[in-house]
């Protein structure tokens, strides 16, 4: 038997299971930890999230150059190596300095910041954990609810009927 908990695991060539999802580094289709890309608008507080199989910098660019309006574009991200070379206002936060959030124009307020992002895959997981594991064909399908139901911010008809029929569903007054 392996060693109790709080005991040490004497036999190196026979080392205790890695519980939980532990690996370190970026997630990727391959080692069953997909990765998401996610953009919330300041502005509106619309949020948007993205279930791709690598998060590399031409997957990223694509999504951010179809998700952010002409008029606005300004990204607010951490230092992550796939957002490098974006063609807009970018300003970053390093997390391996331990800055969370700065303030670049000194109005008092810390916009340079991606908690929001950060803080809504949080309420994902939390949302997604009540399903005791999703598979991988069936993600998109869940995040897109989640989303939904997130971006509505009330359940309505018109939702309800969305979430049934998809957006084929059209009512005809005439």
């Amino acid at each position: 038997m392996r060693g109790k908990k709080g005991r040490p695991h004497p036999d190196p060539l026979d080392p205790p299971r890695r519980r939980a999802n532990k690996r370190r580094g970026r997630g990727t289709d391959e080692n069953d930890r997909p990765p998401m890309v996610s953009v919330i608008s300041r502005q509106t507080g619309e949020y948007r999230t993205w279930v791709v199989e690598h998060a590399d910098g031409v997957t990223t660019k694509d999504i951010l150059a179809s998700a952010l309006p002409e008029t606005e574009r300004v990204l607010y991200t951490d230092e992550a190596t796939n957002y490098t070379g974006l063609q807009i206002d970018h300003p970053t936060v390093c997390h391996a300095l331990h800055e969370w959030a700065r303030d670049d124009d000194g109005d008092g307020i810390r916009e340079v910041h991606c908690n929001s992002c950060e803080g809504m895959g949080a309420a994902l997981r939390t949302y997604l954990r009540t399903f005791r594991g999703v598979h991988t064909y069936y993600l998109i399908e869940y995040v897109a609810t989640f989303e939904t139901l997130f971006n509505a911010k009330s359940i309505n008809p018109p939702i309800v009927q969305r979430m049934a029929f998809g957006d084929a569903f059209h009512t005809d007054d005439s």
